[in-house]
């Protein structure tokens, strides 16, 4: 019998090679208990991610983020999901409340932030959080132009 942390360790496997079914089917007969653990959660929500399953991801997000409030990815996963999902201001909400509980938030929470900001044409809150995040990390510009939540910046004469 293959334990449930080797099933975990070959479902990571898998989506490092974008077998998003195969990584999904090794998680299959896992035990709830070991499901609703951060490690399976967070390979969950991964798995979610890669095959574009948001709803998913909004149904699990909250336990991983119960689980440890501090952890950057599993806000950054909810609030992206949401995103997809067209649920703007949902997904600012959510970043919001994470920024201020990741121990320490890197320059891609206040991009989002951005995108997001600027995708309910908040274009001044857009701006100062590109610029910020550009100043953190310059390598984000070439990002920010290519990113079509950020047209309305491009287009924005200010």
């Amino acid at each position: 019998m293959i334990s449930p942390e080797k099933r975990l360790a070959y479902a990571v496997g898998y989506l490092s090679l974008d077998l998003h079914a195969e990584a999904r089917a090794e998680l299959v007969d896992l035990p709830p208990e070991f499901l609703a653990t951060p490690p399976a959660l967070q390979l969950r929500i991964e798995i979610a991610m890669a095959g574009n399953a948001w709803a998913e991801v909004v149904e699990l997000a909250p336990e991983l983020v119960a689980a440890d409030n501090t952890a950057e990815r599993p806000w950054i996963a909810w609030a992206y999901a949401l995103r997809e999902l067209q649920r703007i201001p949902e997904a600012q909400e959510i970043l919001l409340t994470g920024r201020r509980l990741i121990a320490d938030p890197g320059p891609i929470v206040d991009y989002n932030l951005a995108c997001y900001a600027c995708l309910l044409g908040e274009l001044d809150e857009a701006r100062a959080l590109l610029a910020d995040v550009c100043a953190r990390d310059p390598a984000w510009r070439e990002i920010a132009l290519a990113d079509p939540d950020l047209a309305a910046l491009r287009l924005d004469p200010a």
